[in-house]
């Protein structure tokens, strides 16, 4: 007997408390013996960010999902820890919303996010200044790429640097979930609320493939180098050539 996709995906949306979980108030280990990381981010529990998914949608309301390419998405806000796990996901946001809408959504939520006291997520610029999470500094350089040509020249440059390199974690994990469930980016065809429920059996599939065989993603580059290892070697590598210039 074969079952029907609908009680499938019920099935797995009830592992969600059970395999998503928010983590607790330890500092994680890749910041604990990180030197780069630890002290400046020891209080830091995660990293959060939005990303955008492919979504079909009624005719009198595709204005708010339609994107700046022209298509229709849904805005899915996540949490994720270091070891590349998510810890929370709330999808179904329109497109047009802004990031603090759809974070004061998951923080509204009587089972929603939930950030112990003193501890915060890394977050971009685009959710402003509240508590629970840190952004970086507004006007300097943040982005990686930006440090390619010249390290840091002050402390806020170098706070964007390690805040970036560190936050980047979340990127990396929305990238691998797209690229594992391909139905992410394709044209749906079901009704809205079953798109909206589709993005956190992935989610929670994800988590159950990284605690019991993380090896499995070794061909989809998840062990490749990450973009921060590499600016830092460039950096460091540009400093000892400096010094040797200066050495008679």
């Amino acid at each position: 007997m074969q079952l029907s996709e609908s009680v499938v995906l019920r099935a797995i949306l009830k592992l969600y408390k059970l395999v998503i979980r928010l983590p607790d108030e330890s500092t994680p280990s890749e910041i604990k013996n990180n030197p780069r990381f630890y002290t400046y981010f020891k209080d830091c529990i995660g990293a959060l960010d939005g990303t955008h998914v492919r979504a079909s949608v009624p005719l009198n309301i595709p204005g708010r999902f339609r994107n700046r390419k022209g298509g229709t998405t849904q805005n899915v806000l996540a949490t994720i820890t270091f070891d590349l796990k998510f810890s929370y996901v709330l999808a179904g946001w329109e497109d047009s919303a802004h990031d603090s809408r759809s974070l004061s959504d998951a923080l509204s939520h009587p089972r929603g996010l939930r950030i112990p006291e003193g501890k915060y997520f890394l977050a971009d610029a685009g959710y402003g200044i509240r508590n629970g999470y840190i952004t970086p500094y507004r006007g300097v350089r943040y982005h990686l790429k930006e440090f390619s040509d010249q390290g840091p020249e002050n402390v806020k440059e170098l706070f964007n640097l390690r805040h970036s390199s560190l936050r980047i974690t979340i990127e990396r994990v929305f990238g691998i979930l797209k690229k594992r469930f391909r139905v992410l980016d394709a044209e749906p065809f079901w009704n809205f609320q079953t798109q909206v429920d589709i993005v956190l059996p992935c989610c929670v599939i994800h988590n159950h493939i990284m605690g019991v065989d993380p090896s499995d993603l070794l061909n989809q580059g998840l062990y490749d180098e990450p973009e921060s290892d590499l600016i830092y070697q460039l950096l460091r590598a540009r400093r000892k050539r400096r010094s040797k210039r200066m050495v008679f």
